[in-house]
């Protein structure tokens, strides 16, 4: 990640309070992250949804991300207000999270949670929007703030791990109610960044970005890469707990990706590697990780393979994360992040319709599939040519 230009003395407890405010909201969103990712899924099956309904229930929120999200991040961005974007979006997840808890048939689950996720879908690009404008105003690296998103991802999965041997699945989406809860009130702490570009100029630009190769081969390469991830989120927990490993366990093995993950975003301001040569080694993580998986691995290997969850998500969003900050200028991020979200709601809908379809036939054969469009991603992006020539006309267009 290049970092912006360096900051003036008497700015930099400016710099540190939004630091510390932004940390503490990733915090909040990302402990949500760490329970609904491996145990909504648990709860859907404890309330008697079938595999043929988680797979298309855990699917809203990408389907939401290329349809309702855009929308949002335009919305906030012409209006120049992405803090009161995030605090509006993160009050009303934590009432839709209330509310989705309330319903065990699986037809209004599905509608109730495609409700809540008009409004979850859009507070991470929106976030990401955020930090990345603090980063070029203040000279700061994305990854040592994006950290604290993945620690309280951890501490997340772990608790409700733990929490897991002493409540019933049926009452675990009241965990992700609080948590919800506790991202709102975090929101509402945010500092005000305001952009410098009038909002004629932001829809300018925004409309700009789509014309560029360049950012189109970003977007669509890490998709594909993230998108992989489709079987793991949706099943790799149920799959787990059908051979035998208990609420621990499972805890345990997602934390020990996100772990590995933590690492590489606390050391990414020392990588001398290109944004390109971090999302490429993403992809070939992920082709690895994928093969693997679809061998239904014992616990040890199991738990080697994790590791490289560090590199399938955390280097592919570092990565992603560099390339945006090269081509894309800090007035339309939102739009960029919007864009981005998008298109990895189409790709990952449609491999979670795929795997919740297919899974009950396929079983860990599934992965095979997921292997294929990480190795298509490792395509696309070779194609961004490390952010050079093109790319650069990008930054100073709008």
């Amino acid at each position: 990640m290049v970092p912006g230009p360096k900051i003036p003395m008497d700015a930099l407890s400016a710099s540190r309070r939004f630091a510390i405010r932004l940390g503490v909201f990733y915090a909040a969103v990302f402990a949500l992250m760490g329970v609904h990712l491996p145990f909504f899924p648990v709860w859907l099956q404890a309330v008697g949804v079938s595999p043929t309904w988680i797979g298309l229930i855990v699917a809203v929120p990408s389907l939401a991300r290329f349809t309702v999200l855009p929308f949002v991040t335009s919305l906030a961005e012409r209006r120049r207000s992405l803090r009161p974007a995030l605090m509006i979006t993160a009050l009303l997840t934590a009432i839709g999270f209330g509310a989705v808890g309330l319903f065990h048939a699986p037809v209004v689950i599905l509608i109730a949670f495609a409700l809540t996720a008009c409004a979850w879908t859009p507070i991470l690009p929106l976030t990401d929007a955020y930090a990345l404008q603090g980063v070029a105003r203040y000279g700061l690296n994305y990854g040592p703030l994006r950290l604290w998103g993945s620690a309280a991802f951890v501490i997340g999965t772990l608790g409700c791990g733990l929490l897991a041997h002493h409540l019933a699945a049926t009452h675990l989406i009241w965990v992700m109610a609080a948590l919800a809860i506790l991202g709102a009130e975090a929101a509402f702490a945010l500092p005000s960044l305001t952009t410098e570009r009038p909002a004629m100029a932001a829809r300018a630009g925004a409309r700009y970005l789509l014309r560029q190769p360049a950012f189109v081969a970003v977007v669509v390469a890490a998709a594909l890469i993230q998108g992989s991830h489709a079987a793991y989120y949706s099943f790799a927990s149920i799959a787990w707990q059908a051979s035998g490993l208990g609420g621990a366990t499972i805890a345990g093995l997602w934390t020990l990706g996100v772990l590995a993950e933590i690492v590489i975003f606390a050391v990414s301001p020392r990588f001398k590697m290109s944004p390109t040569m971090l999302m490429t080694i993403g992809a070939m993580c992920a082709v690895l990780r994928w093969l693997v998986m679809a061998q239904t691995p014992s616990l040890p290997v199991l738990a080697a393979v994790q590791v490289l969850h560090s590199a399938t998500y955390g280097m592919t969003l570092l990565g992603t994360m560099g390339l945006l900050v090269r081509i894309v200028p800090t007035h339309v991020m939102a739009s960029a992040q919007g864009y981005l979200a998008a298109a990895s709601g189409i790709v990952m809908s449609a491999a979670s319709i795929l795997t919740g379809a297919t899974y009950a036939r396929l079983g860990a054969d599934i992965y095979g599939a997921m292997a294929l469009m990480a190795a298509c991603g490792m395509v696309v992006v070779w194609l961004v040519r490390d952010g050079k020539g093109q790319p650069q006309s990008a930054a100073s267009g709008g």
